[in-house]
C-alpha cells in the first residue's frame, strides 16, 4: 500500500513518514502542493494525506484536483491545524474521507490510516515511541561555550524524539574543549532536527545567539524561533509553555520570567539573587522598562521580528536581552511594542553549577547598562512615552 503525504512543514512530515514506513506502507512525502500533485500522478497512491494551509497550491486545491479533475475515489485524509468549521465542512463536501486536527499523536493517525485503507502484513513490526504532531514548527537556538561536561544530551534527544515540530540549533561559540565534537555526536542521525553552527572564535553569548537566530530564520518551515540556555536551567517543557502562549495570542515575543511564587520551583544562589534584583532595579530605572526579569535565558519570537531584534550586532555581551526590547520599542513605538511583548512566569528555573556568569561579570553589567542607555537613548522612538509596561501572562 502506498501513501502520499503533503505538508509544507518538513518537521511534520518526517516523523509521520518514519511511522508509516515502520507499519509497512510505501511512503512518499512532498513539502509543496504543486509537487505533491505531480507525485500523485506518478506515484499512484492508495491514500493521500494533505495539509490545508500551504502556500501556492493549498490542500483544498489538491482535493479538488483528485475529486473533480482526476475524478478519482482515492481516499483523502486532511491533517491540519485549521479548525474553522467552514473549512472542515468545505473539505467534506469536496469528498475527503477524514479530517485530523493538529495537534494529535502518531498513534491516532496510524489508527485512522489503518481504519481507512487497512494495514500491510509486516513480520515483527517495529514501532517507535508515540510522538505528538504539532500545528507549529519551532526553532530553538542553544549557545554553547565549553559545555563538554555540562551538556544534557539525553534530555535534548529525548524531547525531540517525543515532540515533533522542534529543530534545535546548537551554536558552538569558539569552545576550547571538545564541545564541538559532543555536538556533532548529538547531531549524528538527526540532521533534520539538529543543526550545529560553529563559530571558530569566541564572540560571547550575545553574538552566538544572534548568529544562531539569523541562521534559523532562513528555514522556511519554522513559525517561531527562540533561544534557551544549554544548562537547561529552564527545561524544554517549560519552554514549550512559552511557545503555546505565543501561538495562541497576538504577542510577537514571549519572555520567560523567574518570578518566585507559589507552585513554582525557582532557585538561585543568595548572592546571585541579590545581584539580579539590583540589576533589574537599575534596568527599570535607567531604561524605564517595567520588566520583572529581562535576563531569563528563555525567549520565543515570531519569525517576522527576528531581523528587527537580531539584524545588527549588540552593544553588550550579557545584557543583549534589554537591547532586544529597546529595538522593538524604537522600531514600533512604545505604545505598539507593549502590546507585542509578554513576560510569562516559569514553573521551574534552577541555577546550574558552573554558570559562566560570575560576580565580577555582574558588576560589569552595570557599566554595560550605561552603554545601552547612551547608545539607544540617542535614537528617537516612533512614539514617545515615559515608561513601558510589559504584560504578564
Amino acid at each position: 500500500m502506498k501513501i502520499l503525504a503533503i505538508d509544507d512543514q518538513q518537521l511534520v512530515l518526517l516523523p509521520l513518514e518514519k511511522r508509516l514506513l515502520e507499519l509497512g506502507y510505501k511512503v512518499k512525502i512532498e513539502t509543496d502542493g504543486s509537487k505533491g500533485l505531480e507525485s500523485y500522478k506518478t506515484f499512484n497512491p492508495d491514500l493521500v494525506i494533505v495539509d490545508i494551509n500551504m502556500p501556492g497550491v493549498s490542500g483544498l486545491d489538491v482535493v479538488k484536483y483528485i475529486r473533480n479533475i482526476d475524478e478519482s475515489n482515492t481516499p483523502i485524509m486532511i491533517l491540519s491545524g485549521n479548525t474553522q468549521d467552514d473549512t472542515i465542512t468545505q473539505a467534506f463536501e469536496l469528498g475527503i474521507n477524514d479530517y485530523m486536527k493538529k495537534p494529535l499523536s502518531l498513534n491516532e493517525i496510524s489508527a485512522r490510516v489503518k481504519n481507512l485503507v487497512g494495514a500491510p502484513q509486516v513480520k515483527n513490526p517495529v514501532t517507535t515511541r508515540n510522538v505528538m504532531i504539532q500545528e507549529r514548527c519551532v526553532g530553538v537556538v542553544i549557545p554553547c561555550y565549553n559545555e563538554e561536561e555540562r551538556l544534557l544530551s539525553n534530555e535534548f534527544l529525548s524531547y525531540i524524539d517525543k515532540n515533533s515540530g522542534y529543530h534545535l540549533c546548537f551554536v558552538n561559540d569558539g569552545s576550547k574543549d571538545n564541545t564541538l565534537e559532543v555536538l556533532r555526536d548529538l547531531q549524528k542521525g538527526r540532521e533534520d532536527f539538529i543543526t550545529v553552527y560553529d563559530c571558530e572564535k569566541n564572540g560571547g553569548k550575545a553574538e552566538a545567539v544572534r548568529l544562531g537566530m539569523l541562521h534559523m530564520a532562513k528555514k522556511e518551515d519554522l513559525d517561531y524561533i527562540g533561544f534557551l540556555d544549554a544548562d537547561l536551567s529552564t527545561d524544554l517543557a517549560d519552554f514549550d509553555d512559552l511557545v503555546k502562549t505565543i501561538e495562541t495570542s497576538e504577542f510577537t515575543i514571549v519572555s520567560g520570567s523567574r518570578i518566585a511564587r507559589m507552585g513554582a520551583n525557582i532557585t538561585k544562589e543568595s548572592a546571585r539573587k541579590i545581584i539580579s534584583l539590583t540589576i533589574n532595579f537599575i534596568i527599570r530605572k535607567i531604561l524605564k522598562m517595567d520588566f520583572k526579569d529581562t535576563q531569563c535565558g528563555a525567549k520565543i519570537f515570531h519569525k517576522d521580528v527576528i531581523k528587527i531584534a537580531f539584524g545588527k550586532k549588540f552593544v553588550t555581551q550579557w545584557i543583549f536581552d534589554v537591547e532586544i526590547f529597546k529595538r522593538m520599542s524604537i522600531h514600533f513605538g512604545l505604545k505598539k511594542a507593549k502590546t507585542m511583548l509578554c513576560e510569562q512566569p516559569l514553573k521551574r528555573w534552577i541555577h546550574a553549577d558552573g554558570s559562566k556568569l560570575s560576580m565580577k561579570d555582574s558588576v560589569k553589567i552595570v557599566f554595560q547598562l550605561g552603554q545601552i542607555a547612551w547608545v539607544y537613548n540617542r535614537k528617537k522612538p516612533t512614539v514617545q512615552e515615559n515608561s513601558m509596561n510589559i504584560k504578564i501572562a
